[in-house]
């Protein structure tokens, strides 16, 4: 280490002879500064120590820069999304504060942000945001298993019989809560009583066996499964289903006249082109006379119709129910359709859309979760629709991947609907958005 300069003499002798005018306290002053730096220039530069941040700044700057990173993340996946936006630049902001950072990277902290603020939305980024949406799994009522007690199901025209191990019925359950589980004569469910909901004795909670029961202890039914409405208000009958099937009882051929004024109720009307399901005890005596008085339907299903505009004159006689549905101006050319669909209520009547359209419907196991799987059922097809509505495993992300790897035309029904899903068939076959949200599309229509 070199001598340090020994100053204090110096500035002793400049303090003796400096006078009190002013030329003389600048001459001081000139020559004290000169000292003082020459006993700078004889010392070693030694680094000057700063304070250590301490563990909680240490982790609050953590926890910012993760902040920051989850933030361009989710610009990087939705350009443009506020909130996005909001979290990445408070955390860049409060970095800045940090000692060194703004200094060592002022440039780039500065592009940054102009980069984040800058980020907008786009029509890509808008549909994968409505993707998400429709995909997010609903939350599932929570449940106390371990006080449902169990019974066995007896299958009802409408409804079902929960019974006891001694034979006895100790709740009756609608149809609403039967159809949805696919519940039949023999199930052993676990059920709780309902107190709250005056419209149920009891609430099934789930299915947990099955017994085969001798057919004399039960009433044995018969139905049949979706039924078509036909024919105008106050007029409306029953005669074959979606497949074209007629409506057959004992052999015999009928028709079953259906008034749907009493069937208001739950925002559900009957109307031409309803889809339901038929049931009726085999054994009952009033199908051999009448069979309307026998027969009932057991279920409505809640499909979107087109919507009806009163006509300014009388319409002609339709020839054929497939006139009556086939809506648009659509034409399949029997291209293969892909329907990705995670429920098969109403895969019957979605199967049945394509036809109507001249298309081959095939269904793909969109939730077996094997990517593998998924890839080798879309990579031969012409078209894919995907129903969001029932959709509820992370698979289906994979659809629009191999729609778009082996060019398959594709397009999302964000329901079960009739009219939602027809429409997605026409806008994939159109090649136009995948998604209709908001937009205004413009659907032709055939003519008549």
């Amino acid at each position: 280490m070199k001598n340090l300069l020994d100053y204090r003499n110096h500035l002793k002798r400049i303090l003796q002879k400096t006078s009190g005018d002013d030329q003389s306290l600048k001459n001081g002053l000139t020559a004290i500064k000169a000292i003082i730096q020459m006993a700078d220039d004889g010392q070693e530069s030694t680094p000057i120590k700063t304070k250590k941040p301490s563990i909680s700044d240490q982790n609050e700057q953590n926890k910012d820069i993760k902040r920051l990173l989850t933030g361009i993340t989710q610009l990087i996946k939705t350009p443009g999304d506020p909130a996005a936006k909001k979290q990445a630049l408070t955390a860049l902001h409060k970095l800045t504060f940090v000692p060194g950072v703004g200094k060592n990277f002022g440039t780039e902290i500065g592009a940054l942000d102009q980069a984040i603020q800058h980020s907008i939305q786009t029509e890509e980024a808008v549909n994968a945001k409505v993707f998400e949406e429709a995909m997010k799994p609903k939350e599932k009522p929570k449940r106390d298993y371990h006080k449902g007690q169990r019974y066995t199901v007896i299958r009802l025209v409408s409804g079902a019989d929960l019974i006891n191990d001694n034979g006895q019925t100790v709740y009756t359950v609608k149809e609403s809560q039967v159809h949805p589980l696919n519940l039949k004569t023999g199930d052993i469910v676990e059920a709780l009583e309902d107190k709250t909901n005056p419209n149920y004795e009891a609430e099934i909670l789930r299915v947990v066996g099955f017994q085969k029961l001798r057919k004399r202890d039960y009433d044995q039914i018969e139905d049949f499964k979706y039924a078509v409405v036909q024919g105008r208000q106050g007029h409306l009958a029953i005669s074959r289903n979606i497949h074209g099937e007629k409506l057959r009882i004992r052999g015999k051929e009928v028709v079953i006249p259906i008034d749907s004024s009493y069937y208001q109720g739950d925002n559900i009307s009957l109307e031409d082109g309803s889809i339901v399901d038929l049931a009726w005890y085999a054994g009952d005596v009033r199908l051999k006379k009448n069979p309307a008085d026998a027969v009932q339907i057991r279920w409505i299903y809640q499909v979107d119709q087109p919507e009806h505009s009163a006509p300014a004159k009388k319409e002609k006689k339709k020839s054929s129910n497939s006139e009556q549905v086939a809506k648009l101006d659509l034409d399949l050319h029997y291209q293969r359709v892909g329907i990705a669909v995670g429920d098969n209520q109403n895969e019957a009547i979605l199967d049945s859309i394509v036809s109507r359209y001249n298309g081959i419907p095939i269904p793909i196991d969109a939730f077996e979760g094997k990517k593998k799987v998924i890839e080798n059922q879309i990579k031969d097809l012409d078209i894919v629709i995907l129903v969001t509505a029932f959709a509820a495993h992370d698979s289906t992300w994979n659809i629009r991947e191999f729609a778009s790897k082996y060019g398959v035309k594709f397009a999302v029904s964000s329901s079960k609907g009739y009219q939602s899903f027809e429409r997605a068939l026409y806008r994939a076959a159109n090649g136009l958005p995948a998604y209709e949200g908001n937009q205004t599309i413009e659907y032709k229509e055939k003519d008549k």
